[in-house]
């Protein structure tokens, strides 16, 4: 009966469990950076989403609509790599403060460790409180967006079998 087990009923494998990381990390750097572009365009924050152009890009359209869409589009991809490093890192954590850690952790990278590549982008000290908070609180919400996501897909696939292994071992 093991051999002709419902198509519904196997895994899948491993491969596909990595398209749904990579895709996590897609749509999580597409929302949150959205929603940075809108608190970008209401004066939330002083900085928006192409920041990442900055060190490579020329010109001032950089700044406009198109840079900033291209930007969306450029963090989207190297969210991918960030979920892929999430799984390796605290897939097994199946806690939202895992999330919050890694975004508060994502952004401390961005703004302390990477502040010097970033031309435009003032010290700490003279950014405001309302850019601080606002673009805080946007990684925070990725984070834990990509992280959950993750760990919940992570404890869906793994999880379970993990529980029957021990189950079996304690009998």
């Amino acid at each position: 009966m093991n051999e002709n087990m419902l198509e519904q009923n196997k895994q899948e494998s491993q491969s596909s469990f990595f398209s749904r990381v990579a895709g996590i990390g897609f749509f999580g750097g597409l929302i949150w950076s959205g929603f940075g572009f809108i608190a970008y365009y209401l004066n939330f924050s002083k900085v928006g989403p192409a920041l990442i152009l900055a060190p490579w890009a020329l010109g001032k359209w950089k700044a406009e609509w198109l840079g900033q869409l291209i930007s969306i589009l450029i963090v989207a991809l190297l969210s991918i790599l960030v979920a892929i490093g999430y799984r390796f890192a605290f897939a097994k954590i199946n806690s939202m403060w895992s999330g919050i850690l890694f975004g508060a952790g994502l952004w401390a990278v961005v703004f302390y460790l990477l502040h010097p590549i970033y031309p435009g982008l003032e010290p700490m000290n003279e950014i405001g409180k309302n850019t601080i908070i606002t673009t805080l609180c946007i990684y925070i919400l990725y984070g834990v967006f990509v992280g959950y996501s993750i760990s919940f897909e992570y404890n869906e696939r793994f999880g379970k079998t993990d529980e029957k292994n021990q189950s079996t071992q304690s009998t």
